[in-house]
């Protein structure tokens, strides 16, 4: 009879853990809808205010910035989520800041003292008013990471949503506003980056500090602080490496592109990997945000597989479709919407589309090694995709074809990212069978849309035509995943509740 109720509880647990992970992934993704709507709308106008040289520019200082930020809490925020006591997590918040504190301030003294090098590196001498710019982002983004770690621990996931909308207004806004205003220049568009994050860290941090101020003043000390340096070690030791190596790996194109050809071309990469990734940012990074929380707390209670097994089908499902279309009309769909002069972003879009997918359904899971604390692994493999890609642009560089160099970058990411995928599904106990047959399902939804859509480009339809066709064949796509989908069923039920 015990062993009954045991199972009976199990599945009870289940459905519920289900239905909040659906639940908190929708709250994130409310936010993020806004945020990536405004981002969408406002493209065609910024394309239209700034060039593509503006545009590599802003690429450089994001290339920069995004892998100081990585590190700018020394990796002591990913163990906010680990302790089971808030009051033991509540420490390595405050020493998140610390971190944050210390690397902003060498990232000053660095940017300072040997600012020709780095922009004859760069190859980019529109780099010199902005390089002063970086300190301060890297110091905010690290007190944004901290507390958005803290943010998921305690499940206020719609503090992260209020959050992201005040970023995604206030780039969008400042940037529009410094181009309408007649400054058209990279530095619109840095400055909105700049009053984006502060924005962002202003909002969620009033949130946190209205909210948990008494458990913070109550239970942080530098005595807590300093334990908690001798405990996680591991965070700055190794996976701070990793991070490190996995970042540079995702800007390199930015660097190399900007060093054997021109910012333009940087600029041409930039929108077509941005505009590329925001459709997968718009559930993946929810999904990611929540499954690290609930990851975290199936490695305990036993569930991690079947948790993984849905995420996994999840992402599959959402992404495979509108990245395949995209793969065939992203010239066409770029000429359109930004105009013929940013054609070439589109063709980029393309050669990278399918590597973006393989990126999207991987990321989320790779969350598991921290959780499982196998931070040896994600070292080696940081390292390996670094690699990788280096040699891959590099190839492309010296034959001095941009085209080519992100054609190889494409292929390295795909089998890169495809190996952690499936090793992250080992890890948790996953079959590859089962990830291939959902892999398998998805391409056939996707096969008559497909071969439609090549025809249409065989026999030179109107470009308009076919992007408004491919834009109903997505929406036709969701529709029917809507009405036959269980897992999708679900998290309709949760809005529509």
């Amino acid at each position: 009879m015990d062993e009954i109720i045991t199972v009976i509880e199990k599945k009870q647990y289940k459905k519920e853990e289900k239905i909040t992970f659906a639940s908190d992934v929708l709250t994130l993704v409310g936010g993020t809808t806004f945020a990536q709507i405004l981002t969408m709308i406002s493209a065609p106008i910024l394309t239209r205010l700034y060039g593509p040289e503006d545009f590599g520019v802003w690429a450089l200082y994001i290339s920069i910035t995004s892998i100081i930020s990585v590190i700018s809490c020394m990796r002591y925020d990913y163990s906010i989520m680990l302790p089971e006591s808030d009051k033991d997590a509540v420490n390595l918040v405050g020493l998140s800041f610390v971190a944050a504190l210390i690397i902003s301030s060498l990232t000053l003294s660095v940017t300072w003292y040997f600012k020709e090098p780095i922009l004859n590196i760069l190859n980019s001498p529109q780099m010199n008013n902005y390089l002063w710019l970086v300190a301060p982002f890297v110091f905010v983004n690290g007190i944004f990471l901290a507390l958005n770690s803290w943010n998921s621990r305690t499940k206020h996931f719609k503090r992260l949503s209020i959050a992201r909308i005040s970023n995604s207004v206030s780039t969008t806004g400042t940037q529009m506003g410094f181009g309408l205003l007649g400054n058209n220049s990279a530095g619109g568009l840095i400055g909105g980056n700049v009053a984006g994050i502060s924005m962002a860290t202003l909002v969620l941090g009033m949130q946190i500090w209205r909210d948990d101020k008494n458990l913070i003043k109550e239970n942080i000390s530098w005595k807590k602080i300093c334990e908690g340096v001798k405990r996680y070690h591991k965070f700055p030791l190794v996976d701070s490496w990793s991070a490190l190596m996995n970042t540079i790996s995702w800007q390199l194109p930015s660097f190399l592109l900007a060093a054997f050809f021109s910012p333009a071309i940087v600029g041409f990469y930039s929108l077509g990997f941005r505009l590329l990734q925001l459709p997968m940012s718009f559930v993946g990074s929810s999904i990611s945000q929540v499954f690290f929380q609930r990851a975290s707390r199936a490695k305990y209670d036993g569930n991690l597989e079947p948790l993984v097994e849905n995420v996994f089908r999840l992402l599959v499902v959402m992404g495979m479709f509108p990245i395949l279309i995209l793969t065939i009309v992203g010239s066409d769909v770029f000429v359109v919407i930004f105009g013929k002069a940013w054609e070439e972003a589109g063709v980029y879009a393309q050669i990278l589309s399918i590597w973006t997918f393989v990126w999207f359904i991987s990321s989320p899971l790779s969350s598991i090694y921290v959780v499982m604390e196998k931070q040896q692994f994600g070292f080696q493999y940081s390292f390996f995709n670094l690699t990788t890609r280096l040699i891959s642009l590099l190839i492309g560089g010296l034959l001095g074809n941009a085209r080519i160099a992100l054609i190889l970058f494409s292929i390295s990411g795909i089998l890169v990212y495809g190996y952690l995928c499936l090793k992250m599904m080992f890890y948790s106990g996953v079959r590859t069978l089962k990830a291939l047959k959902i892999l398998y399902s998805s391409f056939l939804l996707f096969t008559p849309a497909g071969i439609i859509l090549i025809l249409f480009k065989i026999i030179g339809v109107n470009k308009i035509a076919i992007v408004l066709c491919s834009f109903v064949m997505i929406c036709v796509y969701y529709i029917y995943i809507l009405k036959t989908d269980a897992q999708i069923n679900e998290i309709r039920n949760q809005i529509l509740k």
